[in-house]
């Protein structure tokens, strides 16, 4: 398994279309589901910090991933861009895979 992690600090004047867009029903998942090889996607809000939050991208290996960016690309990036004024700053965290699972 695959997992891609964001961070998220929202401005606060957009978080009910943040959540629309990123949210387990939203326009990023509505894409995902689309494409062979999604899993699940969630999402995490701070509790110290609710403007912040944390999205993980679950897809059943990085190989699935890259075919997703490759042939969704013009897709992603639309839809990155319109979303782009809900966030004050954004970062990848990281891609991981499973090491172990119990």
């Amino acid at each position: 398994m695959y997992m891609y992690a964001w961070e998220y600090e929202v401005d606060p004047r957009y978080v009910a279309e943040f959540l629309a867009a990123y949210g387990p029903t939203g326009t990023w998942v509505a894409l995902f589901r689309e494409q062979t090889g999604y899993i699940r996607t969630e999402l995490h809000r701070d509790r110290k910090n609710p403007n912040r939050y944390l999205t993980l991208d679950y897809w059943t290996s990085a190989a699935a991933w890259e075919i997703f960016r490759v042939e969704r690309a013009e897709d992603f990036e639309r839809i990155d861009e319109e979303c782009e004024q809900y966030t004050l700053d954004e970062r990848e965290i990281g891609r991981f895979s499973l090491e172990g699972a119990a």
